[in-house]
């Protein structure tokens, strides 16, 4: 009887130790993080993460950083017209009205493409200061974003597909 209690003791003791010690790991374990680190690799102004994949010099870095600080207030304008019928939008999603979700996303959307002219510009600065390979690599990386854009979101309001429910 005493044996068993010995073993017993000792599976406890050693579940103990595994415990504590992978509590006291050097190591975490990834987290999503909040949005707004999320919003950040988008497009971080100074090419922070913007240039992660394109090798970026640091007089590259200090020039994109220059041009979208150039541009940076008719980004915030375009963004304040379009707040509106974002947030009629989610209000709509929420109540469960697609049909009045998806003419608000269609009028903010409107709002977005009249900038287009001068994202345009903004790239094409961009553009120019990169090297043909880096280039190359910021070319690609534009077309992918145009064809996510293009596949709207999660396919809502495309035939067949409707919104998830409203809890």
């Amino acid at each position: 009887m005493s044996s068993v209690r010995t073993l017993a003791l000792g599976a406890l003791m050693i579940v103990g130790v595994a415990g504590v010690s992978a509590a006291q790991s050097a190591t975490t374990p990834p987290s999503r993080g909040s949005r707004s680190s999320q919003m950040q690799g988008r497009r971080a102004p100074g090419g922070g993460e913007f240039g992660r994949d394109l090798n970026l010099t640091d007089a590259q870095k200090a020039q994109i950083k220059t041009i979208r600080a150039k541009y940076q207030p008719q980004n915030e304008a375009l963004r304040t017209q379009a707040k509106p019928f974002m947030d009629a939008a989610r209000a709509a999603r929420q109540k469960g009205d697609t049909a009045a979700a998806r003419s608000s996303m269609e009028k903010a959307r409107q709002v977005m493409q009249g900038g287009q002219s001068y994202r345009t510009q903004e790239n094409a600065e961009i553009r120019a200061i990169l090297t043909p390979a880096q280039q190359a690599k910021f070319d690609a990386r534009q077309k992918a974003m145009a064809e996510r854009g293009k596949g709207g979101h999660k396919g809502w309001g495309k035939k067949g597909k409707t919104a998830p429910a409203v809890k």
